[in-house]
């Protein structure tokens, strides 16, 4: 007969900030790259957004319009039981 064997968990809590983190493990410093990046995301979302006029924005965010927002809606609430008729 094999003697049973119990499983044991240990939990290690580690305090350090992101950078600390990250020097431990020896991956790269990636801030400036990141920093650049997001600079250009947000120059190129500005200059979109100038050139187009509010009626075209939601065009292209919703493309159903407002009547594919409320199919949604509807969907939603007969998956949840929230449909007219279901209590």
């Amino acid at each position: 007969m094999k003697p049973k064997v119990s499983a044991m968990k240990i939990n290690v809590e580690i305090d350090c900030t992101p950078e600390e983190a990250r020097k431990f493990f020896g991956l790269p410093d990636v801030t400036a790259l990141q920093e650049s990046l997001m600079k250009q995301v947000e120059e190129q979302m500005a200059s979109t957004l100038k050139g187009m006029e509010p009626d075209a924005m939601l065009k292209a965010w919703l493309p159903a319009g407002l009547e594919g927002m409320e199919q949604m809606q509807k969907a939603f609430w007969a998956q949840f039981g929230g449909a007219k008729g279901e209590k």
